[in-house]
C-alpha cells in the first residue's frame, strides 16, 4: 500500500521556522519526484517545492531562499525545512509522488499524503 504521511507541522510565530517531513512506503522512492504542496483556505493548491529523481530542486518564487527541500534515501523521507515564515505561508501542507514532469501541477502526481497545518501568526 502507498503511503506518504507528512507531520511537523503546528503554530509559530512570523519569522519563525518549522521542519515538515514525508514519510514514503509502498513504492520504489528513487524512482519518484517528491513534491510539497499546499492549500490555504479558500484558494487552489499551489505547488511550494519539489525534489526530482535526477537530484534537482524547484521552488515557487515566493519560497525561494526562506525554503529548502531535501531528501533522505535511507529514510525514504523528504523534508522541507521553512525558515522566516509569513502570515501568507499558512495552510495545509501536503506531500505528493510523482513523475517530476510538471513540479508544480498536482495533476503530474500520483498519490497523496493527508497533509499537515502550518499556522503563522503575526
Amino acid at each position: 500500500e502507498v503511503q506518504l504521511v507528512e507531520s511537523g507541522g503546528g503554530l509559530v510565530q512570523a519569522g519563525g521556522s518549522l521542519r515538515l517531513s514525508c514519510a514514503a512506503s509502498g513504492f520504489t522512492f528513487d524512482d519518484y519526484a517528491i513534491g510539497w504542496f499546499r492549500q490555504a483556505p479558500g484558494k487552489e493548491r499551489e505547488g511550494v517545492a519539489c525534489f526530482t529523481t535526477s537530484g534537482y530542486s524547484y521552488y515557487v518564487d515566493s519560497v525561494k531562499f526562506r525554503f529548502t527541500i531535501s531528501s533522505d534515501n535511507v529514510k525514504n523521507t523528504v523534508y522541507l525545512l521553512m525558515s522566516s515564515l509569513k502570515p501568507e505561508d499558512t495552510a495545509v501542507y501536503y506531500c505528493a509522488a510523482g513523475d517530476g514532469s510538471r513540479w508544480s501541477d498536482p495533476v503530474a502526481f500520483d498519490y497523496w499524503g493527508k497533509g499537515t497545518l502550518v499556522t503563522v501568526s503575526t
